[in-house]
């Protein structure tokens, strides 16, 4: 089951305002649904297609103050698998990054477009975690 998104959860992860995000929802860039109590909830398939439409601009590096081990929660804009292996991007802010997993790391994470993950990066090798079931 693809997850949803409250306005500010899509902010922090593409590290934007709240108010940017309403911005997009209210011009038809984002696509919304409201809840039966009128909260507006952004699909997460439709935060993928968004992304991959509308990547953000990647800023200047800064090379200091950063460890060797990085994370990037961001969402999973495309997964493409065949029976052993898999390529899986993801959004995360103004960062397209891409990893290479297996078919089944895919499958027992239930990684699929629209789905809230995190890039772990660690010299050459990008790792690819889920947040804890809430």
């Amino acid at each position: 089951m693809i997850p949803s998104y409250r306005p500010g959860q899509v902010a922090a992860i593409l590290g934007v305002s709240v108010d940017t995000v309403r911005r997009w929802a209210d011009s038809d860039q984002l696509e919304t649904r409201r809840t039966e109590s009128g909260q507006r909830m952004i699909d997460g398939a439709a935060l993928a297609r968004f992304l991959a439409e509308n990547a953000p601009e990647q800023g200047a590096e800064v090379i200091v103050g950063r460890s060797a081990r990085n994370r990037f929660p961001g969402i999973v804009t495309s997964v493409i698998a065949d029976e052993i292996v898999a390529k899986v991007e993801m959004q995360a802010g103004p960062h397209r990054v891409v990893s290479l997993m297996t078919a089944q790391a895919v499958e027992e994470l239930g990684l699929a477009p629209g789905v809230l993950a995190v890039a772990v990066v660690k010299s050459t090798n990008v790792v690819v975690e889920v947040p804890a079931p809430q």
